[in-house]
């Protein structure tokens, strides 16, 4: 490699990605240093861990009901959705269906393990990290969610902005708009923030809901604010490792690359990703972001979703307070609790969960239910961006989530509304409008702009037939002089020969006005 002065490297240097990638990469490795002390300090928890197992009946499951989990998880493997994909389900406090399906990529190399496998959980992040580290700090005092935002972020100031409360963005009723192409206009993540504290308000808050990656990030900020600590290392004390969820950080250790699924191929970075945040604006923002960045496994995650379940505690470590937990899962705004997302029917958690039941998903093809009716929640883990190969992967996995939180919730037996009856087809059965074409605007545009072209160069035909046409029509009037002229000296079969002459010449004029016709058609 050349020196940082080379002529070679100097387009990479002063592209906003290439300074981004220099500085996500001394952060990181700055990280991985301090991180490997940590590992060392806690032996006995690295993958692996997890809740502990149980067979479905002793949880009042059945098993046969859960295999559907299997078939219509592996349907999206088939159909191309994704090359592979980690799911637990867990209830009373045991993993009951812990499995991994598929491949981390298409090259069918590395096995899925619901354990090992680790993913980039996108939006989960603000649900896993962001919401939890607010709620931590409404429990230390530190934080009032019916606070403005400015009394924690001086920055985020003036006209509407003043009126924005944490409430708000924990909702997404700020005003705000759902994100900015920060890392087209920032070139540091400093930059970044600064451009996140600039964002305009669209709406009066409180009046609107917008789901905004932006709300998001001040959260993140706020978090920051408050706590005194860089959100990442807030989390990693506070949650991750009391929880033992050593596999769930916002950077990818280097020793753990090999067995973290990718997500692009081609991004706007321009190379393979990995190990590193998918969404442009997280990398923007140096990879730790209020609405992503984080990696975990499904394993771990469990963990979490059973302190959720537990009031905030789990395995005599209490992270949050049982009133704080039912104050943020509890619906509040529409279909919004506090950061969280609430069962609608319609947001990847099916149609038999309870009304009380609390979630989110992720882009990359990530989501989490919990539903404290039925002490149960259920983890789906996928890398849905990475080269898929469905035409319509955001279907698949729309399907997939659904059919496994309906697969799951029909598999319990002591359910206090009764068992039902299981469907003869799920969605992913049916697999409805997974490899229709794909018809976006912007082929409709395309579409638009071939069909003009055709007319116009069937326009320019009909415009050269009919000039051969006026020409022919020309050719004509000489042939009739002529032919009067022979026919005042020349026999009766000559003027015959004459009249035959003109009938043939007329023709041309006959077919003008069809090809106008024919022009006016198309």
């Amino acid at each position: 490699m050349g020196s940082l002065s080379s002529p070679a490297l100097r387009p990479v240097l002063l592209s906003p990605y290439g300074r981004h990638r220099i500085v996500f990469l001394l952060t990181t490795l700055l990280t991985f240093a301090a991180a490997d002390v940590t590992h060392v300090a806690r032996p006995g928890l690295g993958f692996g861990g997890g809740l502990p197992e149980r067979e479905p009946a002793a949880v009042g499951m059945s098993a046969e009901r859960l295999g559907t989990i299997d078939r219509v998880v592996q349907r999206g493997v088939e159909a191309g959705g994704y090359p592979g994909a980690a799911v637990v389900v867990g209830r009373k406090g045991y993993s009951v269906w812990s499995r991994g399906f598929g491949t981390l990529d298409w090259t069918k190399k590395t096995r899925v393990s619901a354990q090992e496998s680790v993913y980039d959980v996108a939006s989960l992040t603000k649900v896993v990290a962001t919401t939890t580290a607010i709620m931590i700090l409404v429990d230390q005092g530190k934080v009032d969610i019916s606070a403005p935002v400015s009394r924690y972020l001086p920055d985020f100031s003036g006209g509407l902005k003043d009126k924005v409360t944490v409430e708000h963005l924990l909702t997404h009723h700020s005003g705000l708009p759902a994100g900015r192409e920060l890392w087209r206009i920032a070139d540091t993540p400093a930059e970044a923030r600064a451009a996140v504290l600039a964002a305009p308000i669209q709406c009066a808050p409180g009046r609107c809901y917008a789901y905004s990656d932006l709300g998001a990030d001040l959260l993140g900020f706020v978090a920051e604010a408050a706590s005194g600590q860089p959100l990442d290392t807030f989390l990693e004390r506070q949650v991750f490792t009391r929880l033992g969820m050593s596999d769930t950080r916002f950077r990818v250790g280097a020793a753990d690359v090999s067995r973290t699924a990718p997500t692009e191929i081609a991004p706007p970075r321009g190379y393979p990703l990995r190990g590193e945040v998918h969404d442009e604006n997280a990398f923007a923002l140096g990879g730790v972001a209020g609405h992503a960045g984080l990696f975990s496994t499904a394993t771990d995650l469990s963990v979490f979703a059973q302190m959720m379940l537990d009031g905030g505690t789990y395995n005599g470590v209490r992270i949050l307070s049982e009133a704080t937990v039912d104050r943020f899962t509890r619906r509040t705004a529409g279909h919004r609790a506090l950061g969280w997302d609430t069962c609608d029917g319609g947001a990847g958690c099916g149609q038999y969960m309870s009304t009380r039941a609390y979630g989110h998903t992720g882009f990359t093809g990530t989501s989490l239910w919990i539903d404290p009716d039925r002490n149960m929640f259920v983890i789906l883990l996928t890398n849905r961006v990475h080269a898929a190969k469905a035409r319509r992967p955001s279907q698949v996995i729309a399907d997939v989530r659904n059919d496994l939180a309906d697969a799951a919730v029909l598999a319990v037996m002591d359910d206090p509304d009764g068992v039902r009856a299981m469907p003869v087809s799920f969605r992913a059965d049916v697999a409805k409008d997974w490899n229709r074409p794909v018809r976006t605007r912007a082929s409709s545009a395309a579409a638009r702009r071939r069909a003009a072209a055709a007319r116009a160069a069937a326009a320019r035909k009909a415009k050269a037939n009919s000039g051969s046409a006026k020409s022919g029509s020309k050719t004509s009037g000489s042939a009739k002089a002529t032919s009067a002229a022979k026919k005042s000296t020349a026999k009766k079969s000559t003027a015959k020969k004459s009249t035959a002459k003109k009938s043939t010449a007329t023709k041309p004029v006959a077919k003008k006005p069809v090809a106008r016709k024919a022009s006016t058609s198309k």
